[in-house]
């Protein structure tokens, strides 16, 4: 059984020491619907590729796209020049003689990745020419390229279905232009069709096939299986692997740098060169540039992929770090996040409250717990910024249940005054009133004050009301209210949290209606 999972005899097959990759979210990458980077934006991810996350080869646009292209090649390779990056800079071009080898040097460009048929399909259906017209256009270009002083690699376009159709076309393609100085020959599975069993297969014949030729494999992910067949290709002795940012690409996209480089390092013992505590910091400037976000649950990327949510999870970590495994947080420059809500127990708050560096007692402990699962039934995830606000919360209540809300229902419509339907239970006994008034809270306590009227109790003047939510300001945050009530000597402030504003504030009041309905009655 190999490192894949496929059922071959690999043991012939010398895995490479080191596997180099050559980073195409600027060009495979920019096919990606709806993507287009801007030059500037270009600029900065090839620096990013090349200087933060080490990448040994990155493909950065098409020939002859326009004028604002070729200009961003051109302040790419100005800048690599500088800093001895330019023979890692290519540009993929087209069996068009002169032309993309022309365009390719106006852009200062010093490698060429030359887009062949490697399909009999394609070369027939597409250039309408024969595979010995095709090759002599091949070798023309190249020649041309060659005299200008550009490295050539060439791209097999459709090389995975044009193995399983003809594989005599392919191999006829290779024997004739396999000597004309072409340095790596890039082998696509272009509609992503292939399995982890088929790469190995294919590109085992290739190799055995044509032994003293560099093969590069570049998948792309329609299956989901573009890494899997990355490891296939690598125990098929493969070395050089294609890729990009946040799995960018056509389609499904391309294999994620991330994925693939973390697989081979953790799973095949295979050496890269990238920097893996950058992975994250130029995953989320390319979201930012590219516009297309990565799941929350991406492998290694993901904002949730290092949250553990389920209460038991958090209890083995505390204990001994049993939930934990090599693919650590830390290696990527991030945390592990103890999610709060429902689904908390104990040691998912401990773990939030270590990291705020707060001490609670026990029995403060078991109420924060508490709030954290009966907020967490109206709000999916209770974050780590929410919870000063529930243990201040918690500290400043008391045990007082002179008064119990049973039923708030809050009705606000535009340009109409807001409505209420009130129940509480105030010493054991059930009220029920309607309010109304400019907003919920008016409303709220229009129908307070109804029932309090009765109780000799008057509702004190509201001397200050603030509303605030964690900074990060994201919408679904908690909402903590803060409300000033006047009194006799000293005023009264109580607070209320909830993911609702208004619901925050009717929290607020009751806490203060509770406080004044226990000095009564002392």
């Amino acid at each position: 059984m190999s490192h894949s999972g496929i059922n071959h005899d690999s043991s012939h097959v010398h895995l490479p020491d080191y596997v180099a990759f050559m980073d195409t979210t600027l060009r495979d990458g920019e096919q990606t619907q709806g993507v287009s980077f801007a030059a500037g934006e270009k600029l900065t991810i090839a620096q990013s590729l090349l200087e933060l996350l080490k990448i040994d080869r990155i493909e950065v646009a098409s020939a002859r796209v326009s004028a604002g292209e070729q200009d961003a090649v051109r302040a790419i390779t100005a800048w690599a020049a500088d800093h001895g990056y330019l023979e890692r800079i290519e540009v993929l071009g087209f069996v068009d003689g002169k032309n993309s080898v022309d365009w390719i040097r106006a852009a200062g460009g010093k490698v060429l990745n030359l887009l062949t048929k490697g399909s009999e399909k394609h070369c027939r259906n597409q250039l309408g020419k024969t595979l010995t017209q095709h090759v002599e256009d091949i070798l023309q270009t190249v020649a041309y390229a060659q005299t200008k002083g550009l490295h050539v690699n060439a791209y097999l376009e459709d090389w995975s279905n044009g193995y399983r159709d003809n594989k005599d076309y392919v191999f006829g393609l290779m024997a004739a232009i396999g000597a004309s100085g072409i340095e790596n020959f890039m082998l696509p599975d272009t509609l992503g069709v292939m399995s982890p069993a088929e790469v190995y297969v294919a590109l085992r014949d290739m190799k055995t096939r044509f032994p003293f030729q560099k093969f590069n494999f570049h998948p792309h992910n329609d299956y989901g299986l573009a890494t899997a067949n990355c490891m296939a290709a690598v125990e098929a002795g493969i070395a050089t692997l294609h890729c990009t940012m946040n799995c960018l690409g056509e389609r499904a996209g391309n294999v994620s740098l991330a994925e693939i480089a973390v697989v081979l390092k953790d799973k095949m013992g295979i050496h890269t060169a990238i920097d893996e505590s950058q992975l994250a910091a130029v995953s989320t400037m390319v979201e930012r540039f590219s516009g297309k976000w990565v799941a929350a649950n991406q492998p290694i990327l993901g904002a949730d992929v290092f949250t553990q949510t389920a209460g038991i999870h958090a209890d083995g970590d505390v204990k001994g770090g049993l939930y934990e495994t090599q693919l650590s947080p830390e290696r990527f420059d991030r945390k592990r996040v103890y999610a709060l809500g429902k689904l908390s127990g104990k040691a998912s708050v401990l773990k939030n409250i270590e990291e705020l560096g707060i001490t609670l007692s026990p029995d403060n402990l078991k109420k924060v717990l508490q709030k954290v699962v009966t907020l967490g039934d109206s709000k999916e995830t209770i974050t780590a910024d929410d919870l000063p606000f529930i243990i201040a919360d918690v500290l400043e209540s008391n045990d007082y249940q002179h008064i119990r809300l049973l039923e708030c229902q809050i009705n606000s419509n535009f340009m109409e005054s807001s409505t209420v339907l009130l129940k509480v239970e105030i010493n054991g006994i059930e009220y029920s009133e309607s309010g109304h008034g400019n907003g919920g809270y008016d409303a709220f306590i229009d129908a307070m004050k109804k029932i309090l009227c009765g109780l000799n109790f008057t509702i004190p003047e509201l001397v200050d009301y603030t509303v605030r939510i964690p900074k990060g300001g994201k919408p679904g945050a908690l909402t903590e209210c803060t409300i000033t009530w006047a009194g006799e000597g000293r005023n009264l402030r109580t607070r209320g949290v909830h993911a609702n504003q208004v619901y925050a504030a009717v929290l607020a009041t009751l806490r203060m209606i509770n406080t004044r309905l226990h000095g009564q009655q002392q």
